[in-house]
């Protein structure tokens, strides 16, 4: 129970007199527990209320006005501060566990290290309020107004913001809403806050892991290093949001809005992406290692028809063959007039390379050459047979092979493009790895005695051939995908 003579001092003879008889008596403990203190002013013109070490556990402070009023390690657990006015106070080490606080204003307040779990805030505003290092576990914040609020370091775990506006705020560096937007529900699972507003929000590095966000608005928000991990979101606005190097990895994203996300180094793996709209995101290095992926929508919301697909790789791609005629133009070009060029041309050999270039040139090909002087490995390896998959034919100079032989061994069997090797007389060259020198793909070898000679009889004995073997192999497709899609008949007799 409270001392009745500090309660009199206090709604008495006001703030002054209470802030006189705290410096006359400096060891004195007030007691104000469980007083009604409804409507107290404890803001003065030319003294704040200064009180350290106060109980107020359980008071009612309805309606009061602590404007300004500086607060040190006070006891406000279970304190009625509805509609409190507390803007631009100062609350340090503060306890209001379970306290009731909605409709409080709390705009420009500043409270460090301030314990509120529990409470209830609903309706509060907090707008430009400085809330560092605040326990904010399982608080009730629905429909509270934290628009700019620097919540740095803050434990948001088990939140409710449903409905609350978080627009402009900053709840990066350190952040740990743990299940934020969330509150455990009766059934032991979690009710998402709905309707919430993160937009513009600073979540730079925040720890959203194992977040539920449900039907929230995060649009244009900072969310760079984040931790995801493991979090639910449905039905949430990410458009334009930065998630560089943002961890989600196992997160669940459903009908999500990515469109114009920005996505560098942004972990995917193990995630599930279903429904997203994905227009003008921009992926680069992206993992997704194990990602499960459907019905990626790659138009603008609301453009019909609607077109989907199945790999955030392949959307953005997709999109700008469909909508961009240069990139098309480019695509036809490469995939119809690429050839890649395999050779080991040091110095004294570049006089082939270059004559080999300017006639296929003349020809109307695009040459890429790919120099094998290096030892083979496998990321070459890669490379090399991605190449020769958009090549229309190879052409493999197998003079000084070096580690050609071992490309070869890769692209025969895998690209399934046309491969013409060239040997310049005098040289010998090597034995091709298994059947790989009898595959269909492999054009007979050409010997040439100079480059001029080779230039020289360049269209009638590579050009053509290749060209006459890339119709051989898309004749011989064209006649397996026809049988592939003929309806299987029994035999007669079966």
């Amino acid at each position: 129970m409270a001392n009745q003579r500090h309660v009199d001092i206090l709604m008495r003879d006001g703030v002054r007199m209470w802030n006189l008889w705290r410096q006359e008596e400096p060891g004195a403990r007030p007691d104000l527990s469980e007083a009604d203190l409804r409507g107290v002013t404890l803001f003065g013109d030319a003294h704040l209320a200064d009180m350290p070490m106060v109980n107020l556990g359980a008071v009612d402070l309805r309606g009061a006005d602590l404007r300004r009023a500086t607060l040190f390690e006070v006891h406000l657990s279970d304190t009625d501060l509805s509609g409190a006015d507390l803007s631009d106070a100062h609350l340090k080490g503060v306890f209001l566990e379970r306290a009731d606080l909605s409709d409080a204003d709390l705009n420009g307040a500043t409270l460090d290290e301030v314990a509120l779990p529990e409470a209830y805030l609903g309706r509060a505003d907090l707008h430009d309020a400085h809330l560092r290092w605040v326990n904010l576990m399982n608080a009730d914040l629905s429909g509270a107004n934290l628009s700019g609020a620097h919540l740095s370091y803050a434990n948001l775990s088990g939140a409710d913001l449903s409905g609350a506006d978080l627009s402009g705020a900053h709840l990066g560096v350190g952040t740990a809403p743990a299940r934020a937007n969330v509150r455990p529900a009766d059934s032991g699972g979690i009710v998402a806050g709905r309707h919430a507003v993160l937009s513009g929000a600073d979540l730079r590095m925040a720890d959203l892991s194992g977040a539920e966000l449900r039907d929230v608005d995060v649009r244009d928000a900072d969310l760079r290093d984040a931790n995801l991990n493991g979090a639910r979101l449905i039905d949430v606005d990410l458009s334009r949001t930065d998630l560089s190097g943002a961890d989600l990895n196992g997160a669940t994203l459903i009908d999500v809005d990515l469109s114009g996300t920005l996505c560098t180094r942004t972990t995917f793996a193990d995630a599930t992406l279903i429904g997203c709209n994905v227009y003008g995101i921009s992926a680069w290095d992206v993992t997704l290692d194990g990602t499960k992926q459907a019905a990626l929508r790659i138009n603008p919301p609301g453009e019909w028809p609607v077109i989907a697909v199945d790999s955030l790789e392949v959307a953005q791609f997709l999109y700008l063959l469909l909508h961009n005629e240069t990139i098309r133009r480019v695509f036809d070009s490469v995939t119809s007039t690429v050839v890649l060029i395999l050779g080991r041309f040091m110095s004294e050999r570049t006089a082939v390379l270059d004559a080999l270039r300017e006639a296929l040139r003349a020809h109307g090909y695009m040459p890429v050459l790919v120099d094998c002087a290096g030892p083979a490995n496998s990321d070459t390896t890669e490379t090399v047979t991605l190449l020769a998959r958009m090549a229309r034919f190879v052409l493999a100079d197998l003079t000084d092979p070096a580690s050609i032989p071992y490309e070869l061994a890769t692209i025969v069997p895998d690209a399934h493009v046309p491969v013409q090797p060239l040997l310049l007389d005098g040289t010998t060259t090597f034995a091709m790895a298994g059947d790989h020198w009898l595959a269909r793909e492999m054009l007979p070898m050409i010997h040439y005695s100079t480059p001029e000679a080779l230039l020289a009889t360049l269209q009638e004995h590579v050009i053509v051939p290749a060209e006459a073997k890339v119709a051989e192999i898309q004749r011989d497709r064209a006649t397996s995908l026809l049988r592939n899609s003929l309806p299987h008949r029994p035999l007669q007799g079966s």
